[in-house]
């Protein structure tokens, strides 16, 4: 039996929402933002996007594209109400999914009598429920599907094979394929590889010669749209963190310190509440000049205690001793004790202080 996987991603979901809670911002140009000197952009409609605002840019630039834009603060528990009623939708509909973010996942098909009958149901319900729209891509793999449904938005319905995807996409970047970003975009292109179908055809040793002997096979079959992961019902995230980008620059230590505290306070309580403990406490620092540096700890014991995570994250900020005004602090927490529930049996590794 052929494998079919959908990937579903709602249309503008963060920017979407505020327009079912604020109706009178339909049709206009919405950015979902904070609104300090240093603050990105969440998500914006469908009308800001036409300006050439994105995802990630920063918001003093959105604003100059865009003069007439309206600026709406995140709200990240009305984001997850919502999510948890589309997801209940997709979990209704079929038995395997695998959810990636609030407002995507991946289903697995395989078996169903009519899989794209289906998605067309379950769309028109999320629509009826939420009144929220979904870009929907079906394939046989997880590649071909997440790109099919990135390629029609909004309100998307494509199903390709691997060779139709092929055929479609052979003249687009590589950065089109999800795992390819922008540095290794350059770096392919300094090879001459500026398309799909050039990465496709170049041979695997010349890829490995310049990314290494996994990565560079590894670009080679993303570029034919080779992909044989699987739909995978339980998606861990395998760090947690929390940052912030300061509006004015923070110059004294002990202000620092205290930040970093009330980060690590706030990652302490998500993963209490998820039952979560971690082994390794990492910190982030971004300077004035834009130098970002990280220094990392891995402890004997689990755990998820705030003062214990603050006190390593203060140790390794002193140890550090940024030699300029800081813009970014951030905190972060990685191997979990599932991981070595799941790692039984390889062999314990050496914790090692970076």
């Amino acid at each position: 039996m052929s494998r079919r996987i959908a990937h579903l991603d709602i249309d503008a979901f963060y920017a979407s929402v505020e327009l079912q809670r604020r109706p009178e911002l339909r049709g206009l140009p919405v950015i979902v933002s904070g609104d300090g000197p240093r603050a990105v952009v969440t998500t914006a409609s469908y009308e800001a996007r036409r300006f050439g605002v994105g995802s990630a840019m920063p918001t003093a630039q959105a604003r100059r594209l865009c003069p007439d834009a309206v600026l709406v603060p995140p709200d990240f528990e009305a984001y997850r109400a919502v999510s948890r009623t589309v997801m209940g939708l997709v979990r209704a509909t079929v038995d395997t999914v695998e959810v990636v973010g609030l407002d995507e996942a991946y289903l697995d098909l395989t078996g169903l009598f009519s899989p794209k009958a289906e998605m067309r149901r379950l769309v028109q319900r999320i629509r009826e429920t939420t009144g929220l729209s979904a870009s929907v891509g079906i394939g046989p793999s997880k590649l071909v599907a997440k790109v099919a449904s990135d390629a029609e938005k909004p309100r998307g319905f494509l199903v390709l094979e691997r060779e139709e995807a092929v055929r479609r996409f052979a003249d687009a970047s590589p950065g089109l394929v999800p795992g390819i970003g922008p540095k290794t975009v350059e770096r392919l292109a300094a090879l001459g590889i500026e398309t799909l179908a050039q990465l496709a055809a170049t041979p695997d040793e010349i890829l490995a010669d310049r990314f290494g002997t996994n990565q560079g096979p590894w670009l080679r079959r993303r570029g034919a749209f080779l992909d044989d992961a699987p739909v995978s019902e339980e998606r861990i995230a395998v760090s947690e963190s929390r940052e912030r980008t300061f509006d004015v620059d923070v110059r004294e230590p002990h202000e620092m310190e205290e930040h970093l505290r009330r980060m690590a306070a706030e990652l302490c309580d998500g993963l209490t509440r998820q039952d979560r403990r971690a082994r390794t406490i990492a910190i982030k620092v971004r300077l004035d000049d834009w130098t970002t540096v990280t220094r990392a700890r891995t402890i004997p014991e689990y755990t998820a205690e705030p003062d214990r995570v603050a006190g390593v994250a203060v140790e390794l900020l002193r140890a550090y001793a940024p030699a300029r005004p800081v813009r970014l602090l951030g905190v972060r927490m990685a191997s979990f004790a599932h991981e070595a529930a799941a790692n039984a049996g390889r062999g314990d590794q050496l914790a090692l202080e970076v």
